[in-house]
């Protein structure tokens, strides 16, 4: 078993595959040798700053994005939390950068201060039921296979028309600046 603090280049030999590219297009592409990626792929060499950006470039990644995925390449495993907030039962689950909620509410019922958001964008996917959700400046109903997209910054009002059943992602905004 090998060192899990170990950077597993041969992720790049996955990575290349999936995009459909031989080592040779890649060296084209990224103006490196077949020798210095051959060696990358089967962790026989170290990879420089340089490199990793030139190879990251290739594939529409960032070198921290190819870094990270040489760094971990396991599935990470959560259980979920459950909690009220208001008249909603959530189940939620966080990763980096994102928290996923499993939400369920009574006909009537609403929640007019939803969960403290951060800089994030909020989805709302209606599973069953009907909503309404209502910012400052627009109102919308929303049934079931429908979902919204905001910015989470925004004020906004969830009132349940129809006991609901919503699926509620908020994903940190990258790349701001």
């Amino acid at each position: 078993m090998s060192d899990p603090s170990f950077m597993d280049f041969s992720v790049l030999r996955d990575v290349r595959k999936q995009a459909g590219m031989t080592l040779d297009e890649l060296a084209k592409r990224s103006h490196l040798s077949i020798a210095s990626l051959s060696k990358l792929e089967r962790n026989q060499s170290m990879v420089s700053v340089d490199t990793l950006f030139r190879i990251a470039k290739v594939f529409g990644l960032s070198a921290s994005d190819l870094l990270s995925l040489a760094e971990s390449r396991t599935a990470h495993i959560k259980k979920i939390h459950c909690y009220q907030s208001g008249p909603f039962d959530f189940e939620k689950l966080s990763w980096q950068g994102v928290d996923l909620f499993h939400a369920s509410a009574s006909t009537g019922t609403s929640l007019q201060h939803p969960e403290a958001h951060g800089d994030e964008h909020e989805i709302c996917w209606v599973r069953q039921g009907k909503i309404h959700i209502a910012f400052s400046h627009e109102e919308h109903t929303l049934g079931p296979g429908e979902a919204i997209k905001f910015d989470a910054v925004l004020p906004h009002t969830y009132e349940i028309l129809e006991d609901a059943e919503l699926i509620i992602a908020h994903l940190t905004k990258t790349h701001r600046f």
